[in-house]
């Protein structure tokens, strides 16, 4: 499937505060864009002869949820039509842990009724990423 038949979202929780809106966005770009290779395109040489890292081939548009639309949507993503995109999730088992060691721990010990989504990464076929989020706005 070529790149332009795919598309990426993110959908974050619009009533968290704006710091943690950013950070949310900022882990689930790198969490995607370790997990997607062909994301990132080349690096770019400008006319003064420095090198600009690769940055994302396509717009991510960042999209709001409410903690109730972000759950139902997960559960979505984990149904048969939707298993063969990629989805990332951060909620607040994550945002509360100082380590990773500490996130796997905890994690493993709660239920899905024990945490909060702030924010999921989908990236997939754009037709089912559409159907999926297509109603969501923007968030500004």
């Amino acid at each position: 499937m070529s790149h332009c038949e795919k598309k990426c979202v993110l959908v974050i929780d619009e009533n968290l505060p704006l710091g943690l809106i950013a950070n949310t966005a900022a882990i689930l770009g790198v969490t995607l864009g370790a997990k997607v290779a062909d994301m990132i395109g080349d690096n770019v040489v400008d006319g003064s002869g420095i090198e600009h890292l690769g940055i994302v081939k396509a717009p991510i548009p960042i999209l709001k949820g409410t903690t109730e639309l972000l759950s139902n949507l997960k559960d979505k993503t984990m149904t048969e039509p939707f298993l063969d995109l990629i989805v990332i999730d951060f909620s607040d088992a994550a945002q509360r842990c100082k380590t990773y060691e500490d996130y796997i721990t905890k994690l493993q010990t709660m239920s899905k009724v024990d945490y909060r989504y702030f924010g999921l990464g989908i990236y997939g076929d754009k037709k089912k990423v559409n159907s999926l989020t297509g109603d969501i706005a923007l968030l500004r």
